[in-house]
């Protein structure tokens, strides 16, 4: 896949983290781009200097209407949308017998139906053109489950199925669709950027318990930089064949790698089991 010259990215989420460096990276390549935020004072600075090639605007993606809104003024300003980046979305860590319902329901509205409705809006335009990148921020949850992070990774893991199915109908359409996988990175994402429900009961003191209070700790010290991981994405989204998987992070890595694997010598193990569940007649062993 080729982007035009000079492409218009639109990125969620860009008040800190991953989503405003990223902007900031996209802005240094003289490239355009629609930089978002719930408030849209926290963008503001992102174009000063280069208010001909940045639209902050406010958007919450909870909100279908704005989201309407936000892809008709980026189309107005720049005639399209050539990369659209799903990175806006939050944490949410509890044990599983303790989540809340509220936290649950509003996480997916942001994490989950948020992204739907944002790709939704973009879809139109890039499929006219028979050009366009999607690219979701899921996490290492998205694909590796963690103690306290049961409703979060739930929520990472619906955008991988979703991705799973939209690269199979938009790419021969000329739409590439990517998830980048994060693993720790030094961004506020265990600060500003994390909601928690902890833990009253004593059976899982070493499990999410431990996990919720190591994770506010490591806050500031982990070992990924945002700004290397904008220049990874940017690189995935140039590249002819945009991957359908960015995993970021040693940590990650090795954590992803490692799960894969062992969930694959478990399936294999069960062929035979797996074939005996077809009628005898139907069962083929090719």
């Amino acid at each position: 896949m080729t982007l035009p010259a000079d492409p218009v990215w639109f990125i969620t989420g860009c008040s800190t983290g991953f989503g405003r460096e990223l902007a900031k990276l996209v802005v240094e390549r003289g490239w355009r781009v629609v930089a978002t935020a719930r408030d849209a004072s926290r963008v503001a600075d992102l174009a000063d200097g280069h208010e001909g090639r940045v639209l902050p605007l406010a958007l919450d993606v909870t909100d279908t209407g704005a989201i309407a809104g936000a892809v008709r003024a980026a189309e107005e300003k720049f005639g399209r949308i050539d990369v659209l980046v799903n990175n806006a979305g939050y944490g949410y860590q509890s044990s599983i017998e303790e989540g809340e319902d509220g936290e649950i329901r509003a996480q997916f509205d942001a994490n989950v139906f948020g992204l739907f409705a944002m790709t939704r809006a973009v879809l139109p335009g890039m499929r006219e053109r028979g050009l366009g990148a999607i690219v979701n921020i899921t996490s290492v949850a998205g694909l590796v489950g963690f103690p306290s992070s049961g409703y979060y990774a739930a929520s990472k893991h619906a955008v991988e199925g979703f991705s799973d199915a939209l690269v199979a109908e938009v790419e021969p359409l000329g739409i590439s669709v990517t998830c980048v996988e994060p693993g720790p990175f030094r961004t506020d994402w265990a600060g500003r950027s994390l909601r928690q429900t902890g833990s009253r009961i004593a059976a899982y003191a070493d499990t999410a318990a431990a996990r919720m209070a190591s994770t506010r700790g490591y806050s500031g010290n982990q070992p990924g930089d945002p700004v290397r991981a904008g220049e990874a994405m940017i690189a995935a989204v140039e590249h002819a064949s945009p991957p359908r998987h960015l995993v970021l992070g040693k940590w990650g890595h090795d954590a992803v790698v490692a799960r894969l694997r062992a969930r694959i010598e478990e399936i294999e193990g069960l062929r035979a089991a797996a074939l005996g569940a077809d009628y005898p007649d139907a069962t083929s062993d090719s």
